[in-house]
């Protein structure tokens, strides 16, 4: 139990991190987290609370096992869904998860992911909610991009938030493994917002932070007539450097 016990205390200082006012990622209910505990659990942000106040008691502790056979249903209705979210709780009395808990069920059991962060961040929105989302997705413009959020983002076009969204972020997600051979550190939502997954709290909350400076480089480099892009051998040899990669480690991430 104290692992389990460590474990929370870090999604709690992740999701502080996520929710804090000065960043203007998440503000009232907006967002999630999500750590895995072990094989069979996960703990995540319940529905309706807010990052930046979360306590020990707006964390859920969901069971993957009830919650993972739902992307084999084809027809669920929202009753349906609430019902195994509920179901999904290690603890019966323990608040709603949020509805976003079906992605991260599926996300947290990804080769070294331990820690999943959702946000809306402002200067991201900007871009995702514009013609230019697909580009910033898979282009990057500067090397710290490439260390800390990879060579390119996972791309998802809206679609409604629930089970719809876990099953094309799923698809997405295995689409761009096999295309590119690596497992994405950012997954960006059309219209909607940014997941980021990492081997901890930290690794999670430095790609939020760095997607969303690239974001505000983004914009500011589209007002000047840009953005120009690193070609494609410029971003291999960035993320293939033995330094970069000593740097990663360094860092954390």
């Amino acid at each position: 139990m104290a692992t389990h016990s460590t474990a929370i205390e870090g999604l709690l200082d992740l999701s502080h991190e996520m929710g804090a006012p000065a960043l203007r990622m998440a503000i009232l209910g907006e967002g999630n987290s999500s750590t895995r505990l072990d094989g069979e659990t996960f703990a995540v942000k319940a529905s309706g609370t807010n990052l930046a106040q979360l306590r020990t008691e707006d964390v859920t502790v969901c069971r993957f096992d009830k919650l993972l056979p739902l992307f084999d249903k084809n027809k669920l209705d929202d009753r349906a869904v609430d019902k195994a979210l509920l179901d999904a709780r290690v603890d019966p009395t323990a608040k709603k998860p949020s509805v976003e808990a079906l992605f991260h069920a599926w996300l947290l059991g990804l080769p070294g992911v331990q820690c999943v962060g959702h946000v809306h961040a402002i200067a991201v929105n900007k871009i995702l909610c514009s013609p230019r989302a697909y580009d910033f997705a898979t282009r990057r413009i500067f090397p710290d991009e490439i260390v800390v959020c990879g060579t390119e983002s996972v791309f998802v076009p809206y679609v409604d938030p629930g089970l719809v969204l876990a099953k094309a972020i799923r698809d997405q997600t295995k689409a761009f493994i096999k295309r590119t051979g690596r497992e994405p550190k950012l997954i960006l939502l059309k219209n909607h917002g940014i997941i980021a997954l990492g081997n901890s709290p930290k690794a999670v909350m430095g790609a939020l932070l760095m997607a969303e400076k690239a974001a505000e480089i983004f914009l500011g480099a589209a007002a000047l007539g840009g953005p120009v892009f690193m070609d494609e051998s410029q971003v291999e040899r960035i993320a293939g450097r033995p330094d970069e990669h000593y740097r990663q480690k360094m860092l954390g991430l």
